[in-house]
Parts: structure tokens; C-alpha cells; sequence
């Protein structure tokens, strides 16, 4: 891959899922940035193990990429999304949090008037390093197809929705709405069994 064609990665943060992405990342010849500052130990030990270049601050690492991908915990999504567009991102922000699809464009408009353009995107699977196909990125929004090139090789795939920014996060939310549901119903059916004596 030449130089030209590499874009520069900005991963926030290399938690369990975070470490899945940036494994995929790094797979396909990005180079993938992530800040140390204030991280555990655990997120360091991750960082290192998928080939994460340590860039020291979140500052730096804005500084440096052309696209940031956001994988924290939800209720620290919106957050993020400020900073970022606070130290003046400029680039290509992909926010791939469990947040509802209003929080996920509310987060568009902060680093859309920043200056920077924003992709949805919403992850359902479990956090794999090793096989692909388990593990989907959905992605919506003016720009996904340029996020999705960064999933050609590694354990996660990018599914790209031809829909606005909301989209993915409304899929994963409906995904995990389904799946938690329909095992409190089978929960639920069971324990009818068990008191009918008919399991």
C-alpha cells in the first residue's frame, strides 16, 4: 500500500470491542492511533497486543487523523464527540456506540458545526480479534462507504445502510431490543412449563 493511500486512524479507545476495530484496522495497513493518557494498564496491554501506535493525548490524536472512531462506553459517547470537536477535528468522526438514534444525531450536528463530517455506526456481535463474519460495523451517513474501506481485512465487516446518520444506531438498538426480548420470552415461557409441570 503506498503512502498516498494511507489514511491515518484515530481509535477511541482500545477497549474489548475498541480492540476488535482497531485489530481490523491495523489488518487492512492503517496506521491506527490511540492516546495512553489517563488509560488503564488493561487498555494499554490491548493497545499494544493489536498494534496500536501510542500518540499520548486525545489532542495528538486529533491532530493527527483523518478519520476517529469513537468505541466507549454509551453514556460517554456524547462526550467524546464534544472534545473531539472542541480541538478542532476537522475530519471524518465515526461515532459506533450503543446510543439511541437521537443522541447519535445530536452528536452529528456537535462535530458537523465544528467543521468535520460524521458517520453513524452501530456494531452487533461480540467482540472478536480472530474470525471474521461474526461481527458486523453498520454504517450510515454521508461517508460511510469511505469508513467501511477501512474493514476489508481483519475479524470485523462493515455493512453500509443507505440511510442518514441514525440509522445504524437504530438497527443495533431494534438488534439488541429483539434479541434481550426474545430471551425474556423464552424465560418466561419456561417458567410457565416448569409451573404447569409440563417442561
Amino acid at each position: 500500500m503506498s503512502a498516498e493511500s494511507r489514511i491515518t486512524v484515530g481509535l477511541l479507545h482500545p477497549g474489548e470491542m475498541g480492540a476488535a476495530v482497531g485489530t481490523t484496522v491495523v489488518a487492512g495497513g492503517m496506521p491506527c492511533l490511540w492516546a495512553s493518557a489517563a488509560r488503564s494498564a488493561a487498555t494499554r496491554a490491548r493497545a499494544r497486543e493489536v498494534g496500536l501506535e501510542d500518540a499520548g493525548t486525545l489532542e495528538a490524536v486529533v491532530r493527527a487523523s483523518r478519520v476517529i472512531l469513537s468505541v466507549v462506553p454509551p453514556h460517554g459517547a456524547a462526550d467524546l464527540a464534544r472534545a473531539v470537536a472542541a480541538l478542532g477535528f476537522r475530519g471524518l468522526y465515526v461515532d459506533a456506540n450503543a446510543v439511541a438514534p437521537a443522541t447519535a444525531r445530536e452528536m452529528g450536528r456537535v462535530v458537523e458545526a465544528a467543521g468535520a463530517r460524521f458517520v453513524d455506526g452501530g456494531i452487533i456481535g461480540p467482540a472478536t480479534r480472530t474470525r471474521r463474519g461474526v461481527t458486523r460495523v453498520y454504517l450510515a451517513g454521508p461517508g460511510a462507504t469511505e469508513v467501511a474501506a477501512l474493514f476489508r481485512a481483519g475479524p470485523l465487516e462493515a455493512v453500509v445502510l443507505d440511510a442518514p446518520p441514525g440509522a445504524a444506531s437504530a438497527l443495533k438498538m431494534a438488534y439488541a431490543g429483539w434479541n434481550k426480548g426474545g430471551q425474556a420470552l423464552l424465560a418466561a415461557i419456561r417458567a410457565f412449563a416448569l409451573a404447569e409441570g409440563v417442561d
